[in-house]
């Protein structure tokens, strides 16, 4: 286990999210999830059937936890943080968390997207929560959205076998909205979402 990530695993092999001290290490909490959902075992399945390639709720909340954690409330969601959540995405077949993870994973990669392009955003806290409806807070139109961005979130979007509507949807209105020719994001949108 890698120093930072020892810091946020507790001896007892339980993960702690108060132990998060920056982006990085939540990033790394959040592989501890995505390896959870993946083989059904670790600091975040202790103490309830899981199993492997499934989501629940309780993975939904860890995620939420970690995202939320004192240390990075008030800092944007970091690529390496959306990055983790894209691959708990991928690695999740089956969900039984009554869509909070889509929520949350719309939620995170929009104020990294929004943050990274210098547009404002609201706290973690703010525009994670399942009560805040994301288009309250994110960009409708593309003035301002960096292309860069643009085109890392085209490329983890590009043949993903589960697409989130939520998510789908608010990218389709800024690249819509944008100067950038579409042909610059081949392959982002499925048609058959």
């Amino acid at each position: 286990m890698s120093a930072p990530l020892a810091n946020v695993v507790e001896p007892a092999g339980v993960l702690e999210p108060s132990k998060i001290s920056c982006s990085n290490t939540a990033a790394l909490a959040l592989t501890i999830v995505r390896d959870g959902v993946i083989t059904g075992e670790g600091p975040t399945t202790k103490g309830r059937v899981h199993f492997s390639r499934a989501l629940d709720a309780d993975d939904a909340a860890w995620c939420a936890r970690i995202l939320t954690a004192t240390a990075v409330e008030h800092q944007p969601v970091s690529r390496a943080e959306a990055e983790a959540l894209f691959e708990i995405n991928d690695a999740a077949a089956e969900r039984s968390d009554d869509g909070r993870f889509d929520d949350l994973l719309a939620k995170a990669i929009v104020h990294h997207a929004a943050s990274a392009s210098g547009l404002p955003v609201p706290s973690r806290t703010v525009a994670l929560s399942p009560e805040t409806a994301i288009e309250s807070w994110a960009p409708t139109r593309a003035v301002g959205v960096d292309t860069e961005v643009l085109e890392w979130l085209a490329s983890q979007m590009r043949g993903k076998r589960r697409s989130n509507r939520t998510l789908m949807t608010l990218v389709a209105s800024i690249v819509g909205a944008a100067t950038l020719p579409l042909a610059q994001l081949p392959n982002v949108f499925d048609i058959g979402m």
